[in-house]
């Protein structure tokens, strides 16, 4: 592609270098596939991030240690313990700062001379088009799918290149979706996965050192884009695995018949992502997916507080942990009777529940025992009888029982 019809050619006329940034950039300098005219392409150019954790910390870094002009920076969240093991951004004395805060910080140390937007807002599909809009690249470092599906599309209806790259375990993709050139993100999955399927990295974990693999591969593809050299990952979906030090790599085709970039697309605007995916987007969402009958009744909360209270009570509850066992050997509710019976084997050990008793179900903060809830609610189970450890185990921990570590 040439990079003259991603960057302004008016603004990369206008960009001057400094002697300290000649210094600064002299490695990509004396590159020919770069030089001085390449330098001025990435200072003239912006990238907007969609996230601060684990892809955004590398991809941050090492944009701005590239020169790119203006980096903008999306997140709402605050540094915490559990980021610091891959999210390498931030440090220990950000914990508690929010991560915009201290993404700025390390971003301006590494290269005073560009510019550092920051918004410390949710991306929803109220604010998408105009957040991406000023931007010449949008970058996905989300962790969840309803924020993918909104990213494609807004990039689509935009015409921008949306880089792309997700992280689980020991696993990790990356591709480039522009429709102006290839397939989007609807076109390798026009539908997503069942709500569940597919746990989160806070669920299942990922290795730490794998969203500088994945982050350091999306900030290549962008550098690439804007230069314009090279063969980016359009129509091309890049697997990387960890374990086996495999890299593997899928052709993607655009499908004529997406509702999004296809000969005649049926979404002109952007939806309810929430929705489409049956399951919340942030944190913060209150959505709640109802079940198969139309059942959207919702998840009664128990506070850890509320729970100690009707425990110390005596109290007849069961308390349900449908957590991984290794999860449980980092902590658990034994000595109050819980039993563990992981996500995946509930159903298959459904006859071990007394629909008789009070159930409160538990996991590490509250989404997977809010979705085995939703299925003991299909199976027959009394939504007054069935109750969500509000914050999982974790709250616990900090807020009964500081004994237990969290995670």
């Amino acid at each position: 592609m040439s990079s003259t019809t991603l960057i302004d050619p008016a603004a990369i006329a206008e960009v001057e270098l400094s002697h300290e940034e000649v210094q600064r950039y002299s490695r990509h300098l004396i590159m020919p596939e770069v030089g001085v005219e390449g330098q001025k392409k990435l200072k003239a150019a912006s990238v907007l991030l969609i996230g601060a954790g684990g892809l955004g910390s590398p991809l941050a870094m090492y944009l701005a240690a590239a020169g790119i002009g203006r980096i903008g920076l999306v997140d709402y969240d605050v540094v915490d313990y559990t980021n610091l093991q891959r999210q390498i951004i931030h440090g220990t004395k950000d914990v508690g700062r929010p991560k915009l805060a201290s993404a700025k910080d390390r971003i301006n140390d590494i290269n005073p001379h560009i510019q550092v937007d920051t918004y410390e807002v949710a991306l929803t599909s109220d604010n998408a088009l105009e957040l991406f809009e000023p931007y010449d690249i949008i970058i996905d470092g989300t962790d969840n799918f309803p924020t993918r599906y909104l990213t494609n599309d807004a990039c689509v209806l935009l015409g921008k290149p949306n880089v792309y790259g997700s992280i689980f375990r020991f696993e990790g993709q990356a591709s480039v979706f522009y429709a102006e050139e290839g397939p989007c993100y609807r076109c390798l999955f026009p539908e997503p996965p069942p709500p569940g399927l597919v746990p989160s990295c806070a669920e299942g974990g990922v290795l730490g050192i794998l969203p500088g693999t994945i982050g350091a591969i999306q900030a290549t593809e962008a550098v690439k884009l804007i230069l314009g050299v090279g063969t980016p990952l359009i129509g091309r979906l890049m697997l990387y695995d960890a374990l086996n030090m495999e890299f593997n790599e899928v052709k993607l085709r655009k499908n004529p018949n997406c509702p999004i970039c296809g000969e005649n697309p049926t979404q002109t605007e952007l939806i309810d992502y929430e929705q489409f995916c049956g399951m919340p987007a942030h944190d913060h969402s209150l959505y709640v997916n109802g079940n198969e009958n139309g059942d959207s009744a919702p998840v009664h909360q128990i506070s850890p507080e509320e729970l100690n209270t009707r425990l110390n009570n005596g109290d007849d509850l069961f308390i349900l942990d449908v957590r991984e066992p290794h999860e449980w050997e980092i902590s658990n509710l034994e000595p109050l009777g819980a039993v563990l019976i992981p996500k995946g084997k509930v159903l298959e050990r459904i006859g071990e529940l007394d629909p008789a008793r009070e159930i409160v179900v538990q996991c590490r903060s509250g989404a997977r025992s809010a979705d085995i809830i939703k299925e003991l609610r299909k199976n027959g189970f009394q939504n007054d009888r069935l109750l969500n450890l509000d914050g999982g185990i974790n709250r616990w921990a900090k807020e009964v029982d500081t004994s237990l570590p969290t995670y």
